[in-house]
């Protein structure tokens, strides 16, 4: 088991170095304010974006997940989740090509011993003008000298639980 373990470090190792030595926004994966904005920025565009999935990859942990809590009753899961490559292909749709933004409001950093979590308060609006408040919450791991995502966790304010002023930096 032990072995096991060893080889499975190293190649996650090995991964992650060379993942590392290609982003082309190497600053962001410095601090845990410029990884999440940088997730951020990847995935909110205008109508047209061209998104950089090979930087938005990099910002991840091979084994990272995307999980959303639903409050709808007309989404038939409450909890959905995807890999980073299944979340790539979600945003393959008109909902976001026709222009999806979500920004950070504020956001609560709890930090020990290289790891993290980021309670992010963030606005979002879709090209209907939809508008959502909602949390982000990252798990970040520091590791080979820098921060990565291991997962991102988020609910939105849609059942008319608003976020609590806590989170709105009020």
């Amino acid at each position: 088991m032990k072995k096991i373990l060893a080889v499975l470090l190293i190649l996650i190792s090995t991964n992650l170095t060379a993942q590392k030595k290609v982003l082309a926004d190497t600053v962001a994966l410095n601090s845990i304010s410029g990884i999440v904005n940088k997730m951020l920025s990847i995935i909110s565009g205008e109508k047209g974006k061209k998104r950089n999935w090979d930087d938005f990859r990099k910002l991840f942990l091979p084994t990272a997940y995307f999980i959303v809590l639903n409050h709808s009753d007309s989404i038939p899961r409450p909890i959905d989740t995807a890999t980073v490559e299944q979340f790539i292909s979600s945003m393959d749709d008109d909902y976001y090509n026709n222009g999806f933004i979500e920004y950070e409001i504020s956001k609560v950093v709890n930090e020990y011993n290289g790891i993290a979590n980021v309670f992010q308060a963030f606005y979002g609006k879709d090209s209907e003008n939809k508008e959502e408040r909602g949390i982000n919450s990252y798990q970040l791991v520091y590791f080979n000298h820098r921060w990565w995502i291991a997962n991102v966790l988020w609910t939105g304010d849609n059942n008319g639980v608003k976020v609590p002023k806590k989170y709105l930096g009020h």
